[in-house]
């Protein structure tokens, strides 16, 4: 067998190869229990015997009696030892001390590495999976045995899978790799660490290799745990392994493991058992394409990409914790695993997503209108200073075809996800309906998430296709996002190169133009990732079938009566893509969609007079800046808007001044502001009028004490401490659930956690969870959080936890109070943000010595008024003092403490008790809807400054 050090022309250090005996790890290793470490011997056939260290609980469980329902195998990679595993072992003891599901966690040092035997001879792949099995047999393992792998130990963790099918009952891994493409280099530490000149000196001779490993967690790993981890690797004489596992990578067919590597890469194929994926996406040596290739040969397999975390994924995040709930959620390993009903590819009603209408995919009036030429749709800013583009129906349903046509020339098949960066309009329609009728899936992030967050959607994402405007495909190649690139526009050559263009839409269009169309996707087909906004944390990939986004289509016609004939001014991009789909005409006025706050009130009024349009959809950015800039229209403008008769604006909560505002530009028009989310555009809808009506009910009279002390506050300036303010029920009335919505409560307990059974029950504040054929199906490659969302769901149905915590009240209205996140808990109990906040921005400014002086004659000052106010909670959860941040108006310049008087407002104003009063010239919110406050930011930035930070803007 060739000697790595032959494969790669170098010579390891000679003590690197010097025989050294196995030994337990020192005490005091932070986060280790000496307890569970033991030495185990094993026979290596014509070698002799060999010692492991290992860590195992097996013992352990034993002296307390219990008995384990399987082993969990756990094998670290290179340069890391069996202290990996150590919180596995620690949660998975401590939950079965406690009566929870009990697994043995056997995690090994393999033979050269931490502190087991260090045997002087060279170990290639092949050496090292034999290696394993021979220590299974020395331990008498028996099954069930789920695999667990990182790094290098993946690879070798998978090799025994395949070895001991009679034994496997899953496979879990944390980032690896079992295949490297021709096409790709291998990653570049690898690469830098493989010349002949640097291997030696990098990993054996220095602790450059190992200490570069080290700096790879997020955050930072403390001194005590790199100290851990440099434990066993003390001198070169402990390195040689390290400097050996690097020396086989196989780079190429000459390789000594290539065999091996293609062995278990071709053999995972055939596992026929349950997986789970926890992935570091920002590891920069098994990148999101290995996790492709992984979940290309295990196409069952769930997956879960933490954010942020990268190559030590298992020091980044409680990857242990995810484990033992998968491993929980799959029930008795002995027993064969639950079968998964096979998909109804059905276009039947009952088909999942799909309302009672029964299932119309979202190009059926492309194909019904195929011949009109009415108007589809208007784009009123197709390129920077053109005229208005206008498209018939015929010329829609002609240029999809042949869209689709050429994408399936060029090779993009149904399941090929489509990355789309091309503003909303014209284009962005075709190719989306292109893309969906051939059953590619549309992946679709709002530019809004900025540069940063646009990045990590369409890496998380995978495309193989991206089809793009030009300022997408330059920050495309910038940013080395995946895919075949497509150019919305012709380029120049050069151009077109340095961009690595392929294609343009207009070659599509001629290379489709006599070609016919696959068969049709299902309904049960997946068709699009939309993401969600980011407002609450990283964006969440959201996956649709094309039943799903159907049924969106269906609610929409049911609730607001927008179908054929319906002229739909869309200034929000969901809405403005599903037009064709009810065979709405529709128009996207001229604006910049990554800035809403760019729309004016002439160019709604633009687009109105375009399509004669009855039905206008804002997001609630748009619309402050169409109602500031009204004073502009024209009067052909006003009449345009009169002839609107339905108003929509959602995607955030709307004040009611503001909706009222917009719908004195539009008397004609029925105003109403639906709730819902990326997982669900349409949940419940209220009127204008019901605004009004619920906030009649919200804002009782005051109380006599309430009354008394307000005067009091008036005539001296000072609160009056013995006066508690009586508790109003808060929240934001958003109406009754849409006809095919069903609204639950999961009730908030002590601590603010959604642990209470799904109910109606009225009066009761929870997470909001909701049941529509127009959900979402799941989020991608988050298995945690899809987990999460469905926690607690009625059997048999589909049910979506929001998030969002509020209540129902008697007539079946529900009322959002807030995020879950957001809740505070304090000594006195839980409170939700949303209604201390209305009752806030209820103070209006008092003029300077509009109030008497106090008893020593100095004149009292007056304070600004509250345009916008967050209520947060800092501290501990339990303990949490309330912190109100606000904008004043006149807006404050700077951020200061609360002058006296305002603080004192707020404190009267608001039910619970607020510790301090923070004024900011803004608050921070999404730029999607300029409305979401990012309040879990605002906590730890009032956290900051409270305790002594610099006052700095949030």
């Amino acid at each position: 067998m060739t000697h790595p050090r032959q494969q790669h022309q170098y010579r390891l250090p000679r003590a690197a190869a010097t025989p050294a005996p196995a030994s337990l790890p020192p005490e005091g290793l932070p986060g280790l229990d000496p307890a569970l470490s033991r030495l185990v011997e094993a026979e290596e056939p014509g070698a002799g015997i060999r010692t492991w260290h290992l860590l195992d609980n097996g013992p352990l469980l034993a002296s307390h009696g219990i008995t384990p329902v399987g082993t969990v195998l756990c094998v670290h990679g290179n340069p890391t030892w069996s202290y990996l595993w150590r919180s596995l072992v620690t949660q998975a003891t401590d939950a079965a001390t406690r009566g929870e599901e009990a697994w043995r966690v056997i995690a090994v040092d393999q033979l050269e590495m931490g502190f087991s035997e260090r045997t002087g001879t060279v170990r290639p792949l092949a050496r090292r999976v034999a290696d394993l099995g021979d220590l299974t047999d020395a331990l008498g393992l028996a099954g069930p045995v789920v695999t667990f792998g990182h790094d290098w130990g993946g690879v070798v963790s998978l090799g025994w899978a395949i070895d001991h099918p009679d034994l496997l009952a899953g496979v879990l891994l944390l980032n690896t790799a079992v295949h490297q493409p021709e096409d790709a280099a291998i990653p570049a530490p690898l690469r830098l660490a493989l010349q002949g000149g640097v291997l030696g000196t990098a990993t054996v001779t220095t602790s450059a290799f190992l200490d570069t490993t080290l700096a790879l967690a997020h955050p930072p790993l403390s001194a005590a745990v790199k100290r851990a981890y440099r434990a066993p690797y003390r001198g070169a004489a402990r390195r040689g392994g390290i400097g050996a596992f690097v020396a086989d990578i196989p780079v190429g067919p000459g390789s000594v493991s290539t065999p091996e590597l293609d062995r278990i890469a071709s053999g995972i194929r055939d596992l026929d058992v349950p997986a789970l994926l926890l992935w570091g996406p920002t590891d920069p040596i098994f990148s999101d394409r290995y996790l492709d290739d992984l979940l290309d040969r295990l196409p069952g397999a769930d997956v879960h990409r933490f954010e942020g975390a990268g190559h030590l994924v298992a020091e980044d995040v409680d990857y242990a914790a995810a484990a033992l709930t998968w491993l929980a959620d799959r029930g008795p390993v002995a027993a064969p695993p639950t079968p998964v009903p096979e998909k109804d590819t059905s276009d039947r009603a009952t088909a999942p997503g799909l309302g009672s209408g029964g299932y119309q995919p979202l190009w059926h009036y492309l194909d019904e209108f195929r011949e009109s030429d009415d108007i589809a749709l208007v784009d009123m800013a197709p390129g920077r200073g053109a005229a208005p583009v206008t498209v018939s129906w015929r010329e829609l349903s002609t240029r999809v075809r042949r869209l689709a046509a050429g994408l399936y020339q060029i090779g993009v098949r149904s399941g090929d996800r489509v990355s789309l960066l091309v503003p909303p309009g014209a284009d962005l329609t075709a190719v989306l309906y292109a893309c969906v009728r051939i059953g590619a899936v549309v992946v679709v992030a709002d530019a809004g998430l900025g540069l940063r967050g646009l990045t990590r959607a369409v890496r998380g994402a995978r495309p193989d296709h991206v089809i793009g405007a030009t300022p997408g495909l330059f920050a495309a190649r910038a940013l080395g996002w995946p895919g075949q690139k497509i150019s919305a526009v012709t380029l120049a050559r050069p151009l077109a190169r340095l961009l690595d263009v392929s294609f343009t839409l207009a070659e599509l269009e001629s290379l489709g133009a006599e070609e016919g169309l696959p068969p049709e996707p299902t309904a049960t087909d997946t068709a699009a990732v939309l993401f969600t906004s980011g407002s609450t944390g990283p964006a969440k990939g959201v996956v649709y079938t094309n039943g799903q986004l159907a049924a969106v289509s269906q609610a929409l016609r049911a609730q607001y009566g927008v179908g054929p004939g319906t002229g739909l001014v869309a200034g929000f991009a969901p809405f403005a893509l599903l037009g064709p789909a009810l065979g709405a005409r529709s128009v996207t006025p001229d604006m910049d969609v990554t800035s809403p706050k760019t729309l004016t009130a002439t160019a709604v009024a633009a687009a109105v007079a375009a399509i004669d349009a009855s039905v206008v959809f804002l997001s609630p950015a748009a619309l402050t800046n169409v109602v500031a800039t009204a004073g502009n229209l024209a009067p052909a403008d006003w009449a345009s808007l009169a002839g609107v008769r339905s108003f929509l604006s959602a995607g955030a909560p709307v004040a009611e001044p503001l909706l009222a505002a917009a719908a004195r530009l539009m008397p004609g028009a029925t105003a109403h502001t639906p709730y819902g989310m990326t997982e669900g555009l349409l949940m419940t809808d209220i009127t204008l009028e019901g605004i009004r009506a619920a906030a009649g009910e919200l804002h009782r009279a005051p109380s006599r004490a309430v009354t008394d002390a307000a005067n009091r506050l008036s005539e001296t300036g000072q609160p009056d401490t013995d006066v508690e303010t009586a508790a109003t029920p808060g929240g934001v009335c958003v109406g009754c659930p849409t006809g095919t919505t069903r609204i639950r409560i999961s009730a908030l307990d002590d601590r603010g956690a959604a642990t209470g059974a799904l109910s109606e029950t009225i009066g009761v504040t929870g997470e909001i969870v909701v049941s529509a054929p127009h959900v979402e199906d799941h989020y991608d490659r988050l298995w945690l959080t899809d987990r999460a969302a469905r926690r607690g769901a009625i059997a048999g149905e589909r049910w979506h936890r929001t998030g969002d915590v509020g209540h129902l009240d008697a007539d079946g209205r529900l009322w959002v109070e807030g995020r879950l996140p957001h809740v505070i808990v304090t000594n006195a109990g839980v409170v939700t943000p949303v209604g201390p906040e209305q009752a806030i921005e209820r103070i209006r400014a008092t003029p300077r010595d509009a109030v008497t002086g106090d008893t020593r004659g100095r004149p009292a000052q007056g304070h600004a008024g509250v345009a916008r106010a967050a209520v947060v909670g800092i501290g501990p959860v339990g303990t949490q003092q309330l912190v109100a941040v606000v904008e004043t108006t006149p807006a404050a310049r700077r951020v200061r403490l609360a002058s006296s008087e305002l603080a004192a407002a707020v404190r009267l104003a608001s039910a619970a008790p607020i510790a301090a009063v923070l004024v900011v010239p803004n608050l921070p919110t999404d730029i999607r809807h300029n409305s979401k406050i990012d309040r879990s930011r605002l906590a730890r930035w009032a956290g900051g400054v409270l305790s002594g930070g610099r006052m700095t803007r949030p």
